[in-house]
């Protein structure tokens, strides 16, 4: 019985061990799954707001694509939605065209982008992945100016194991 239990203990250790081995990092099971929503959906249409008279449009991360319509303006299409982060941790932005974001939380002060790519490595559709650190809250996503009239939106946490690889 010791035997079993110890031999079915080290099969489990080994089978997650090599879930987190080198040759599938972590970024590309959540670049897949993103690229998968980006192209098949679900989809949301929504519309971006250029100032704050009007009530922004509030986007999830909840595995659904957004598609956000920007609003044309003097120097070009733009405009921000809100995301309302439900736990302080690291989150991918993703986009579907190669447009300028900048992110806020809701009282202004500017949030910056710890790494940004205009590509993901087997996904062609991935035009902008963005991760950023948010805190619990609700932040604004600025989007533009940009000559593209819509862009697709994906937002996942960042799934961190919280070890080096």
């Amino acid at each position: 019985m010791t035997k079993k239990l110890l031999a079915a203990f080290l099969l489990s250790t080994v089978l997650v061990s090599a879930g987190c081995g080198d040759d599938h990092p972590e970024e590309e099971g959540v670049d897949a799954e993103a690229c998968e929503h980006l192209q098949n959906g679900p989809a949301t249409s929504v519309f971006a707001w250029p100032g704050t008279n009007n009530p922004p449009s509030e986007i999830h991360a909840d595995h659904r694509r957004y598609d956000i319509t920007l609003m044309s303006g003097p120097d070009g299409n733009s405009g921000f939605v809100l995301f309302a982060a439900s736990e302080a941790t690291d989150y991918v932005i993703y986009t579907n065209a190669s447009v300028p974001l900048s992110i806020t939380t809701a009282s202004g002060v500017a949030v910056e982008i710890e790494e940004s790519t205009s590509r993901s490595e087997g996904c062609t559709d991935i035009k902008g992945r963005h991760v950023v650190p948010l805190s619990v809250g609700t932040h604004r996503l600025y989007f533009g100016p940009t000559s593209i009239a819509t862009v697709g939106v994906l937002i996942e946490e960042s799934h961190d194991h919280g070890h080096e690889h």
